[in-house]
């Protein structure tokens, strides 16, 4: 089974739910009346807002949805989401990053060249619209020779009791998260953090109770 990476920045971690100890953020299902039929169509949900391969082009980034115990499986040929009462996926984010220091040098070579080019015809200086122009083309040019670096994140969900995991905690993965969740299934996610936890306990006639609370300090700091 290929190796699957955690880290945004492109760090290869551990595997997800499968490793010993994993960051996540939890949800529960917003929606109450999910229909029978609904679960019949998760399969080709997951399909239609799959993972689509970059290597070959030179897009930036992109993301979808892939098999939970192999990420080259977009098509769910090899693992069905379908685990039990649960259903499990992964989602895949692929970015292509040009480093500052290459994207600088190469810039710089490319004002240069565009400048003895000026010379011959006479002129002196590059417009700010110009070397726009020549920054967006280099760095067109190398992230067409930059592989993407590929993250993966497990999503588990449990269908009794309509609880969402995902392997992250990271606010910015969470949200691509959430966006392409309820596109892909029309439902809508509730981060189940303490406050949430909390009030979904107490109930929404005291809510303003646990507004009024304040935070409790445990440990004083060093003098």
């Amino acid at each position: 089974m290929p190796s699957k990476h955690k880290d945004e920045d492109g760090g290869e971690d551990a595997l997800g739910f499968m490793s010993a100890s994993v960051g996540i953020t939890r949800y529960r299902i917003v929606e109450d009346d999910i229909p029978s039929s609904f679960w019949h169509e998760v399969d080709e949900r997951l399909k239609r807002n799959a993972f689509r391969d970059i290597d070959a082009s030179a897009e930036e980034r992109s993301f979808g949805w892939v098999s939970f115990d192999n990420m080259l499986d977009p098509e769910f040929a090899l693992c069905p989401p379908e685990k039990g009462p649960y259903l499990t996926f992964t989602l895949r984010l692929d970015t292509r990053r040009v480093p500052p220091a290459v994207m600088k040098k190469h810039f710089a070579v490319a004002v240069n060249e565009a400048m003895r080019s000026m010379r011959d015809q006479g002129k002196k200086f590059l417009t700010k619209e110009q070397k726009t122009e020549i920054r967006e083309q280099v760095e067109l040019r190398l992230r067409a020779r930059t592989l993407p670096i590929p993250a993966c994140f497990d999503v588990v969900w449990d269908t009794t009791r309509q609880l969402v995991y995902i392997a992250s905690t990271q606010s910015r993965l969470t949200e691509l998260f959430e966006e392409l969740f309820t596109h892909t299934f029309g439902l809508n996610l509730e981060p189940l953090t303490p406050y949430f936890l909390a009030l979904s306990t107490l109930g929404a006639e005291r809510q303003a109770e646990l507004d009024d609370f304040e935070p409790t300090v445990f440990a004083q700091g060093g003098a």
